[in-house]
């Protein structure tokens, strides 16, 4: 209309819009005033794709908060959402599981999943990626307290030298003793090889009972995050590829994706927090 009333009279645009002269006015004036959002919605913005479209807008108050930009997350859902951003934000989950093969652990976790500081509870999984007929997998060890991704092996299928590798970098990396390592009933877990090595490194052994993912949900839900901020976003040419990117993920992950849990801190910085 605002446009229009150049080339048309005023009463005429108004009668045919059903609007009010005061509510023309009234919203002429307010489209004239300064968007007082306009610098934090050019945060929200490079945030948003800094995080590739992963952050909602909890997790990009959090980051807003943390470079002294005090504001309510309902404020920033509603910015959003004036700006079309919104969060991009599960595949089968791989079971190992083939009966008893070996020594089953008991469950000494008990979903106690708090840690007070790192390298108390560790826990491990196996997820399974499929990539134009092929396969691939991931078997990670997460820290309870940090959440961190502290060891990692990638397979074109699901075999003990992948967990051995795994083990490998983990205590190369981490030297200390008496460290829970939790995982589900899988063959690999019930290997004695496995649990030989868990022993001469001074391991704590715990297992899942059958058949319940919610006993190691903290992995779980990492394998979540990683297939919804990853995998599911884009299709895939090539198992090389994917592998390639889980590799920039967990590193992303690990030093710049921030989580609410970890006071608004990434697993590696809240490392360094808890260790101050």
């Amino acid at each position: 209309m605002k446009e229009l009333r150049h080339k048309y009279d005023l009463s005429v645009l108004l009668h045919h819009a059903k609007m009010a002269r005061s509510s023309f006015y009234y919203h002429l004036q307010k489209n004239k005033k300064p968007d007082k959002y306009e610098f934090i919605k050019r945060f929200i913005t490079q945030i948003y794709h800094q995080h590739k479209g992963r952050y909602g807008y909890r997790r990009i108050t959090l980051v807003l908060n943390n470079r002294g930009i005090i504001i309510n997350h309902k404020t920033v859902l509603r910015l959003m959402k004036s700006m079309g951003l919104k969060s991009l934000i599960r595949v089968k989950k791989y079971r190992s599981y083939r009966g008893v093969q070996g020594k089953i652990a008991p469950n000494i976790l008990k979903r106690n999943f708090k840690a007070s500081k790192p390298n108390q509870k560790w826990a491990t999984d196996i997820t399974e990626f499929k990539v134009k007929g092929q396969k691939l997998y991931l078997s990670p060890i997460i820290d309870l307290c940090s959440r961190e991704i502290i060891s990692y092996q990638i397979s074109r299928s699901p075999n003990f030298k992948q967990i051995t590798q795994m083990l490998g970098k983990a205590f190369r990396s981490h030297t200390a003793t008496n460290v829970l390592l939790h995982s589900d009933q899988g063959w690999q877990y019930q290997m004695k090889k496995y649990q030989n090595i868990l022993k001469k490194n001074k391991m704590i052994l715990s297992m899942s009972r059958k058949g319940n993912c919610l006993d190691n949900a903290i992995i779980e839900n990492f394998f979540g995050t990683l297939k919804s901020e990853l995998f599911y976003l884009k299709q895939w040419n090539s198992i090389e590829q994917l592998e390639k990117e889980i590799n920039e993920y967990i590193c992303y992950y690990n030093n710049d994706r921030i989580s609410s849990f970890l006071k608004g801190m990434s697993p590696i910085k809240y490392r360094a927090h808890i260790n101050n």
